[in-house]
């Protein structure tokens, strides 16, 4: 540990904190607390939905990818221009129709109570999972770069990012996204420009040594269920960005929040256009690195797993408290999604069970129970995080995949019936649902190879999602044509929209 490191950490973690207070005089209600009064400008709005896409595992583990292989992983974020193009002209205005807060109140003007509570409790399960995930792997490796233990880490990182979500609501959530993307931002380039300077060829012999040694393959270019080629990859990206730009609450939040549709739409340009070079730079930060090792190869290096190459730079060949910079942006890549996470998380109950299923209570009261709800999530996350730290990590990671496929299944593809069919209705989606559900069960029995011989499929993990999707949205719509929609549709679907929309 270098003091000037933990003093670059120290300032970065007060400043976060400082924000929270700052903005916590200005949540008097729940308007204000979950959509900071749907008064943002679109510009801050795009650069906290970038913010909240890069975790601590993209800053660590996309370096790392690259470093070790190659960019076919890159090839998912080849599919967000598009996904983002169809959310500019179909979701945004859906969403912003009838002065919804949460994503799943949708739901329930389309389809119904049992579908918008299914829905909202798959995405609490999830983000819960994921927050204990996040906190925990952004943990192992400042823990191996400032010399703390892990569990100091894991709960001075969690109350940092829970003091400043729970008091500051969304507003501080998404000032402190703006800076926390320019500061991750500017520790990738930062770790770039040192390796590449340190080159004695420079930028060009990153280029060359990739080029020999094929670290730039987009990968196989061939069909196939078994394996991550170019092709599968990309539209599992389709798909994953599609879930998140039509169903995640952190992005809907933010559609919502934009004081204007032409707001709304402007973010989510400004997030296109930063988010394919964001990753990219680090997919290029792990060919760096590799052409830095190879040509100062270090014998400690070449026995150490790949997420483990980056903090040893850090450590080692950067300048005291620059390298503290560099930590401070793997914490701001890990907080920014945290703290849309916690604050989704109590929006949601709030929301969908609270306001839906409880008793009339005033704004007031809602509000402190929204405080409540996230400062709940907040142990959550910090107490699932040690609970990591003690158990067998094979485990945890069946157990991210149980849970991802108990809970994930078949989302995106009730949204997008509700979005672009005036058929499917409640019945019919209901029917799908089970029976993909049940679909989803048998692959991820299929992917931990718990089945017989006889009815295992040799289908790679990555399908599951694209899979199921797919049998939600045909058997929903076949049976929608025996029995049809009967609610009214007016502006619930891309048909019935109104004009000006």
């Amino acid at each position: 540990m270098r003091i000037l490191d933990l003093l670059a950490v120290v300032l970065f973690l007060a400043g976060m904190a400082g924000m929270g207070v700052w903005f916590a005089r200005k949540n008097t209600s729940t308007e204000a607390y979950f959509l900071g009064n749907r008064s943002f400008p679109g510009w801050a709005i795009g650069i906290s939905m970038l913010g909240t896409s890069i975790s601590s595992v993209t800053f660590l583990a996309i370096p790392a990818a690259a470093y070790v292989l190659d960019y076919r992983q890159a090839v998912t974020n080849l599919a967000l221009p598009f996904v983002a193009v169809i959310a500019l002209i179909f979701f945004i205005p859906l969403f912003r129709q009838g002065n919804m807060t949460s994503a799943f109140e949708y739901l329930e003007k389309r389809y119904g109570v049992l579908i918008r509570s299914y829905a909202a409790l798959s995405f609490l399960v999830l983000q819960v999972v994921r927050l204990a995930m996040i906190l925990y792997l952004v943990s192992i490796p400042i823990e191996g770069m400032l010399g703390i233990p892990i569990l100091w880490i894991i709960i001075v990182g969690g109350v940092v990012v829970s003091l400043y979500t729970v008091f500051g609501g969304i507003e501080a959530v998404v000032w402190t996204d703006v800076v926390q993307t320019f500061i991750l931002l500017g520790g990738g380039l930062l770790c770039l420009g040192l390796m590449v300077w340190d080159l004695p060829g420079g930028f060009g012999q990153v280029i060359e040594i990739g080029t020999e040694f094929n670290k730039f393959s987009l990968g196989p270019m061939r069909g196939g269920f078994n394996e991550r080629t170019f092709f599968a990859v990309l539209l599992l990206g389709l798909v994953n960005f599609t879930n998140e730009y039509a169903s995640n609450q952190n992005v809907v939040q933010r559609y919502i929040a934009s004081k204007s549709l032409r707001e709304a739409r402007k973010a989510t340009l400004i997030c296109m256009f930063m988010s394919v070079p964001t990753w990219m730079s680090f997919f290029f930060l792990g060919s760096c690195m590799f052409a830095f090792y190879h040509v100062f190869p270090e014998p400690a290096v070449a026995a150490m797993a790949a997420d483990e190459v980056l903090p040893h730079f850090i450590l080692t060949r950067t300048p005291p408290f620059v390298g503290g910079t560099i930590i401070a942006a793997c914490l701001a890549a890990a907080m920014s999604s945290q703290s849309s996470s916690i604050n989704a998380i109590s929006t949601i109950c709030t929301v969908d069970f609270v306001k839906r299923f409880g008793r009339p209570r005033t704004d007031r009261e809602h509000l402190v129970i929204a405080k409540l709800i996230a400062g709940a999530a907040s142990v959550l996350m910090i107490g699932g995080a040690i609970l990591i730290c003690y158990i067998p990590k094979e485990s945890m990671n069946d157990f991210g995949l149980i849970i991802g496929s108990l809970f994930g299944g078949g989302i995106l593809s009730i949204f997008l019936l509700g979005f672009f069919s005036t058929r499917v209705g409640n019945r019919a989606i209901i029917a799908g649902t089970a029976v993909a559900l049940c679909f989803n069960l048998y692959l991820m029995l299929n992917t931990f190879g718990w089945l017989p011989p006889g009815l295992a499929l040799p289908v790679h993990s990555y399908w599951t999602t694209i899979l199921v999707n797919a049998l939600l949205f045909v058997v929903a719509y076949v049976l929608a044509w025996l029995v049809p929609n009967r609610r009214d549709l007016t502006g619930l679907t891309v048909w019935t929209l109104p004009r000006t929309e």
